[in-house]
Order: C-alpha cells, then sequence, then structure tokens
C-alpha cells in the first residue's frame, strides 16, 4: 500500500509526468511546429511566385517585354503586380475577371 502523505503523492505524479515525455507543452510544441510548417510553405511560394521568376521594374518594361516575345512567336502572355517584390512578372496564364 502507497504513502498517503501529500509530498508522496506529488512525487508519484511528478514521476507520472516525466514519464509522458511533458505533456504540459503539448500544444505549444504544436503551435510552434505549425508555425514553421507555415513559415516553410510561404518560403515555398515565394520562391515559386517571384524568385524564379524575371523581374520588370516597371508595368512599362514587362509590356515591352511581352512585345518581344510575341515578335519570337510566343503569343498570349500578360503582366501582374507581384505581392512580394512589388515589381511586375510575366504570365501565361489568363487573369480571372475582377482582377
Amino acid at each position: 500500500m502507497g504513502s498517503r502523505k501529500r509530498s508522496a503523492q506529488q512525487k508519484k505524479i511528478a514521476e507520472f509526468r516525466a514519464q509522458l515525455g511533458g505533456l504540459d507543452d503539448l500544444y505549444g510544441r504544436e503551435r510552434r511546429s505549425q508555425d514553421r510548417l507555415s513559415e516553410r510553405r510561404e518560403a515555398a511560394r515565394r520562391e515559386r511566385g517571384c524568385e524564379r521568376k524575371q523581374r520588370y521594374a516597371t508595368r512599362m518594361d514587362a509590356l515591352e517585354a511581352i512585345a518581344l516575345c510575341a515578335e519570337h512567336g510566343t503569343r498570349g502572355l500578360s503582366c501582374y503586380r507581384c505581392e512580394y517584390c512589388h515589381g511586375w512578372h510575366l504570365t501565361s496564364h489568363p487573369r480571372p475577371q475582377g482582377r
């Protein structure tokens, strides 16, 4: 039969919690994990959507590049303002209406 002393009960509780591997911070660890995952996703979006692409300083520069591409047979290009670098990039994807 175990001891009824309060200190003995507290010791057993502490030993039990130690065996669980620190579940007291489970939500904090999960939050940090989710934050790291979000940061990696955002970095991947930035690389695909901006850093891999040619950047034009102005809309006119991008339109000139579109005209040069059209002279060489590439049709259907448009330009858009980048949310990351605030420069201009070219795309062959049609833009949704209302944008």
